[in-house]
């Protein structure tokens, strides 16, 4: 990197402040200065992930750009996206371009890309969670849910340079920015991402707030589950603590049938404190037997819903 460095200050000499400030950056960096306080130059460095394939591996780069009005100079572009800008529809597109800035959006709109096939493999893992949560809301599903969301909001992190690309081009280039078809194609493609970030964060909140109150459902039965429990069983716990006491002279303990009539009596007990419990409707559906197969998956209901048709 120094002997690069050293090189492009021997050609480009007006490039000096930026190619001193390139050692120093380790994270996004734009700065917009105007060169004999009227020519616009943009130069910074921009972090983002080379994904070429849905499946293949994420890989960081950081890239240093500089762009006046006759160069566009980039640093540490890495291998892949110098191949996407050799093929012929990017060529041909560069080929198109007047100004060095243009050729700039067009670098900025390939890159793009990456970020297009991390959302598409991301939406294919929201997908599968989502359908995980619909046939079984398993209590390991809300670390899989907050593994989206870190991720989502990896590629978000990495999308914000751009929005202050677009402000720092208008901050730059005024009005001009109106007439580059290069520019609105890339302020389009940014909007196009802004979408997804904003869809995909509203479906990972949604899927949280259905966590949550399936989480609330499920800890509300068992509360009512073991208040009914308790319930019932108090008359038991009740006699089993008046007739396990050490005193010599409790009621029938010396009786051969007071056993017996202890025993009827805390089941009467506990039989006629469910039965209130259940004319009062407190016990509700707790002890109804849920389907192990859902009514749309039933074969014999599909049948004959076919048939109707």
């Amino acid at each position: 990197m120094a002997e690069v460095l050293e090189e492009l200050t021997e050609v480009f000499p007006e490039m000096q402040y930026w190619l001193r400030k390139i050692p120093e950056v380790h994270s996004n960096y734009l700065s917009v200065r105007f060169l004999n306080g009227t020519e616009p130059v943009i130069f910074g460095s921009l972090l983002y992930a080379v994904k070429n394939e849905k499946d293949s591996e994420r890989k960081d780069n950081q890239m240093f750009f500089y762009v006046d009005q006759n160069s566009l100079v980039t640093i540490n572009l890495d291998d892949n996206t110098r191949g996407i800008m050799n093929t012929g529809e990017r060529s041909a597109m560069l080929q198109q371009c007047t100004t060095a800035r243009d050729g700039m959006f067009v670098l900025f709109r390939a890159i793009l890309h990456y970020y297009h096939v991390g959302m598409d493999q991301f939406e294919t893992h929201l997908r599968e969670l989502e359908r995980k949560m619909e046939l079984r809301n398993a209590r390991t599903l809300m670390d899989q849910i907050l593994e989206a969301r870190f991720e989502l909001l990896y590629w978000s992190n990495l999308f914000i340079p751009y929005s202050e690309l677009m402000a720092a081009a208008r901050e730059a280039y005024l009005d001009e920015m109106e007439d580059s078809r290069f520019f609105k194609q890339l302020q389009h493609r940014i909007e196009r991402m802004e979408r997804l970030f904003q869809h995909y964060e509203k479906e990972i909140d949604t899927l949280i707030s259905i966590d949550n109150a399936t989480s609330g459902v499920r800890g509300n039965e068992i509360m009512k589950t073991l208040t009914i429990v308790t319930s019932v069983c108090t008359p038991a716990t009740a006699a089993g603590a008046i007739w396990g006491m050490n005193f010599e002279n409790l009621p029938l303990i010396d009786k051969t049938w007071g056993v017996v009539l202890v025993i009827s009596l805390i089941l009467a007990s506990m039989a006629s404190m469910y039965v209130w419990m259940m004319m009062k409707g407190w016990t509700g559906d707790l002890l109804r037997v849920k389907p192990t197969q859902r009514p749309a998956d039933d074969p014999d209901k599909r049948g004959k819903s076919v048939r109707k048709g």
